[in-house]
């Protein structure tokens, strides 16, 4: 793990987390991986549902958490009483962003909206995560991932045409809304510096994975084709495929650029076949995508999987396995790069878990704790932010309030 007394590139930003599950939070921990104080504000008692949600170790406690909780403080506050609410706005005070992704009306609903909190704060970043944004006829829509992904139009294009769509194995969709909505607030940042200003960052889930679709829109727009579904590969691009081989493995190759396509007949031990009429330019292999998967195939067939990527990458075609958690923890360039790194949980435990990205060469983020556990820091947040004394804060737990 990198030094921990290296400097990181956000720690003069204060940042409020109030959403919960895991499009707010991500955005949250991609803040709080390049150094921002990250203060996750959860309901007292029950916390952040992340905290139960995905597998668990042998004694029983969720790792989920330990990832998307990680680098931040946690506090408890009920915000549906007037007296949270009114802690809030003193935090808010002493705040750079706030993250919220609750319905579109619930923070007006509890006198928590921009325009009040901005009065209080002209330079306060609000970024407001949902699934459909803040306007619009479905903003008071619920908008999980997987609705929003079929809104977005991955769903339409992910499988095979003979099946209904599938998912991604993941919640893409919140993490890509997450992604926006922590790039919108280093922009909005950015013109606060020059300006004084804050503003209100609207990340909608839809139009995050909207944002990803490439040319869909123009290609039936302007030429009237409809992406479909097309399993392993996209049409037109070959040879750029899952290939069977020897030993039961996949192993993917890509060799669709026409020098590349050159580079792996030749390893083939068919140099010829970059000559052929059906296969010597880029549009004459998408013209022929099976003929070219098949001989393609029956080359890998013949050889197990790591000896044609070995052979592959010292050619220079692109070419790598199928990886699970298990390879990618065992293998070298992972280990070289430290892409996962182990992480104590707050028990001393190694967690292991990916590391922060991008790398940066002069202020690289840092992973420097697991999420902790629920309300480990009220007490030190609200007496720093809010001036609250023992007293107060026994009387406000007592309450529920915290």
């Amino acid at each position: 793990m990198p030094n921990e007394q290296q400097p990181l590139p956000l720690q003069h930003i204060r940042v409020l987390e109030l959403g919960q599950l895991i499009a707010g939070p991500y955005c949250g921990q991609i803040l709080a991986d390049f150094g921002a104080d990250v203060i996750k504000v959860e309901p007292p008692l029950r916390g952040d549902a992340m905290r139960q949600w995905g597998q668990a170790d042998a004694d029983g406690n969720p790792l989920w958490w330990n990832v998307i909780g990680r680098n931040k403080k946690s506090v408890t506050l009920d915000l549906r009483q007037p007296e949270g609410q009114d802690l809030l706005r003193k935090m808010v005070k002493e705040t750079d962003v706030l993250i919220e992704n609750f319905r579109p009306g619930t923070m007006e609903k509890w006198g928590l909206g921009y325009e009040t909190l901005s009065l209080i704060n002209p330079g306060l970043v609000m970024v407001r995560v949902t699934g459909f944004g803040q306007d619009g006829p479905y903003s008071n829509r619920a908008g999980f991932a997987s609705v929003c992904e079929a809104m977005g139009g991955l769903r339409y294009i992910s499988g095979y045409p003979d099946r209904p769509p599938v998912r991604v194995g993941i919640s893409l969709g919140d993490t890509l809304a997450g992604v926006h909505g922590a790039l919108g607030a280093l922009v909005a940042l950015q013109h606060r510096e020059r300006t004084g200003q804050g503003q209100v960052v609207d990340s909608a889930i839809y139009e995050s994975v909207l944002g990803m679709m490439e040319s869909l829109i123009p290609d039936y727009a302007r030429a009237g084709k409809i992406r479909e579904r097309s399993g392993s590969i996209l049409p037109g691009i070959a040879p750029s495929n899952a290939y069977p081989t020897r030993d039961g493995r996949d192993v993917i190759i890509g060799a669709n650029q026409d020098t590349v396509f050159v580079r792996l007949c030749e390893a083939m031990g068919q140099p010829g076949l970059a000559q052929h009429p059906d296969y010597a330019t880029h549009r004459a292999r998408g013209e022929n995508q099976q003929a070219i998967d098949d001989v393609v195939a029956g080359w890998t067939r013949q050889h197990d999987a790591q000896a044609i990527v070995d052979l592959l990458a010292r050619v220079g075609v692109p070419a790598g396995l199928v990886y699970s958690a298990a390879e990618m923890l065992d293998d070298p360039h992972f280990k070289a790069r430290e892409a996962i790194v182990d992480v104590p949980d707050h028990r001393g435990q190694a967690v292991p878990m990916q590391n922060v990205f991008p790398k940066l060469s002069a202020t690289p983020g840092q992973v420097r704790h697991t999420g902790v556990e629920l309300g480990a820091h009220t007490r030190e947040v609200f007496k720093a932010l809010c001036q609250i004394d023992d007293e107060k804060l026994t009387e406000l737990q007592r309450k529920n309030i915290i």
